[in-house]
């Protein structure tokens, strides 16, 4: 299998999640709060997938992503496709975008976070990963995808 058809195989799933729309914050500083925050949680995030934990993983997604796929369906796309990669051996943020509206889903407020990534059987990977911030406040994250 391709490497492309490999990481394909997630975009069906979560593709509409993690195109960013038009859509920002007024306030700078909220925005730059947002970001913080929303990194803060796809860091923490990323550590239950670098683990293997992909069951773990879901249990800590966002309600909006836990209703795009089931928790078995994750599990295996993620043996599928990430588990293949080894393991990540380093992580850079690319960049960090603040968004109200992602195609797909409800108006809110999305992050769209970009990281270099290496990993052991794949070097200069792109991981891109969307929190989201739930109505109680906390942000999960509702999508990711790699390529």
């Amino acid at each position: 299998m391709t490497r492309s058809r490999r990481f394909g195989a997630l975009a069906p799933l979560l593709a509409a999640l993690l195109v960013a729309a038009p859509g920002r914050a007024a306030d700078p500083a909220a925005r730059a709060e947002a970001e913080k925050a929303a990194g803060a949680a796809a860091e923490a995030w990323l550590a239950i997938v670098d683990a293997g934990q992909y069951g773990e993983s879901w249990d800590a997604g966002a309600g909006l992503f836990q209703s795009a796929i089931t928790r078995a369906q994750w599990i295996q796309a993620l043996d599928r496709v990430r588990r293949p990669l080894g393991k990540a051996l380093s992580r850079k943020l690319r960049g960090a975008t603040y968004r109200t509206e992602v195609p797909g889903a409800p108006p809110g407020e999305y992050v769209v976070l970009q990281y270099d990534t290496q990993f052991e059987k794949l070097a200069g990977a792109t991981e891109t990963i969307t929190p989201m911030r739930e109505k109680s406040g906390v942000w999960r994250v509702s999508g990711y995808y790699i390529r």
